[in-house]
Parts: structure tokens; sequence; C-alpha cells
């Protein structure tokens, strides 16, 4: 896949390992522009007259929404393709031919797919850019780069930071991606707090460990979480894993606002959404909670 070294245009999103330091510095940027425009009232027609398809192989809300969100905001049209069972792919048709069909309506394609690999795979046989919304257990590159934004809006740094990553983390795609993409910066400490059964996968440990990521693998969040800079929750990848191990794994981390009290003053609470037995309902008016916001 091709990097991005300074230059985004007619260029696939897939995954985060496209990205340096400098690239991702030119998308805050334009986010920030675009931030401060909407906020003065401002009718942006940066996108009039071009044709986004956001075609979502699996459930989802947020980040349908926000892509729809962002395309209309600019001036952009959308076509909204969301649940297969009332598309042609349940007569047999192939992702390669749907995203065939669809880069002929559209000018870029945000696909989201059950299969690891499939945005990479779409990117290969499609004429128009491609932006991966998440496949499957593998990444979920927008996702991180929202997060890493939220980071540097609410910290004021992406260097010189502790965080902590809970959950399901093996299933989990978008602590994939913000792994590899805090991995860029200087002084990064990562606490992994995962069951044995679900640990961030062998191949990301090792990558960010090069670029020099210190990691420290725990069993619970209470003996460290008064350190944390960033604290990110996730929930438990049910869909993807069988009954027995979800029951075995689901309530093994949870937030509470008790708890959630004993972060640093200036740190923050991040969590991609949804919620489910993960964080109490009680940590939502602290403060330090940002995924709402």
């Amino acid at each position: 896949m091709k990097k991005i070294n300074g230059n985004f245009y007619q260029k696939s999103i897939v995954s985060i390992d496209q990205f340096d330091a400098h690239d991702i510095e030119k998308v805050f940027d334009v986010a920030d522009s675009y931030k401060k425009g909407l906020e003065k009232g401002t009718v942006f027609h940066d996108l009039e007259g071009k044709l986004l398809t956001a075609l979502f192989y699996e459930p989802s809300s947020r980040t349908f929404g926000s892509f729809t969100a962002a395309t209309q905001r600019l001036g952009g049209g959308i076509i909204p393709i969301q649940g297969v069972q009332f598309s042609s792919v349940v007569k047999g048709e192939t992702l390669e031919d749907t995203i065939r069909v669809f880069a002929s309506y559209s000018d870029a394609i945000a696909l989201r797919h059950p299969e690891e690999g499939a945005s990479k795979h779409a990117a290969e046989v499609s004429p128009v850019p491609i932006i991966n919304a998440g496949d499957g257990v593998g990444e979920h590159p927008t996702q991180a780069l929202l997060d890493l934004y939220t980071i540097k809006e609410r910290l004021g740094r992406t260097e010189h930071l502790s965080i902590a990553m809970v959950g399901d983390l093996k299933y989990g795609r978008t602590v994939h991606s913000l792994s590899k993409l805090l991995s860029l910066y200087k002084n990064i400490v990562m606490y992994f707090v995962c069951p044995k059964t679900s640990q961030m996968p062998q191949d990301i440990v090792n990558l960010i460990k090069k670029r020099g990521v210190k990691i420290e693998i725990v069993s619970s969040i209470q003996p460290i979480i008064d350190k944390m800079d960033v604290l990110y929750m996730t929930r438990v990848q049910k869909e993807r894993m069988d009954k027995k191990l979800y029951e075995s794994i689901k309530d093994l981390f949870i937030l509470n606002g008790r708890m959630a009290g004993r972060m640093k003053k200036k740190s923050i609470i991040m969590h991609p959404l949804p919620r489910i037995h993960e964080m109490t309902t009680d940590v939502d008016s602290n403060p330090r909670a940002v995924y709402f916001t």
C-alpha cells in the first residue's frame, strides 16, 4: 500500500502504516481549520459535486454517521449502503464486483467489512480511493486519527504519554491502529490491561517495541490508574468469539466512577464506543471523560 509521504491526493487510506508524523500533522492542521470554520458558522463547498459511497458490511452507527456528516458538511453527497442483507451481496456478488460498481458512481468509497485485509484488497481493484472504516480484527485508521487528535487537543501533546489500553486487545481493531500511531512519537509507555486470551497481537507488539515504546502487560487497572495520562477502555468483541469465552472475560475489567476519580487531574478517559459492560454510567460525569465530547 502506498505511503502518504505528504501527498494524500487520490490515495487510499487502508492502514496507519501509511502515515508518518508529518502526515498526521497535516491531517490535524486541516481538521483544526475546518473545526474553527464550523464554530464560526462557515458553510463549506470543498466537496461540492463529489460523492462518497459509504459501503458498510458490518453494523455501524458512529462511523457511518461521522462519514455522512463530514461529507455533507463539506458540501458533498453520499450513497449510503448499510445492511448487506438488502444488497446484491446476498445473491453472491463478490467484494471486487461491488467495489467496481460503486466506484463508477462515486469519487471515493468508505468501506467497513468483517474480513481483515478487505480494504487493502478493495484498494487493489478500485479506480477510486478506498478509506478503511474498519476491517474485521485488522485496523480502524480513521478512528485512530480521531483518537490521537483528541489526545493532542485535550492534553496538548502527543509525546511523553502513559496510556492504558483496557479490554479486548486481540479483536479490538481500534487499539491496533492507535498503538501503531502512538509509536511514531517519543517517550510513550503503553500498559496493556487484558486477559491472556485477548492480548495485543504479537506482530503489533514487536513493531511498537522496535520503535521504542515501553510496554507493560498488567492484569488489573487498579495499580496503575493514578499514573495514566490516557485510559482507553474497549468493549469485548462478542461477535468475534464463542459464547463461553465471551462470558468468561466480559466483566473482568470494569471502570466505575470511584476508580475514575483516582486518575490525575489532567488526564482523559476514552472509549471508541459502543459501551457495554466495561464502564459504568457514573463515569460519564467525570470531567476526564471525553468519549461524548
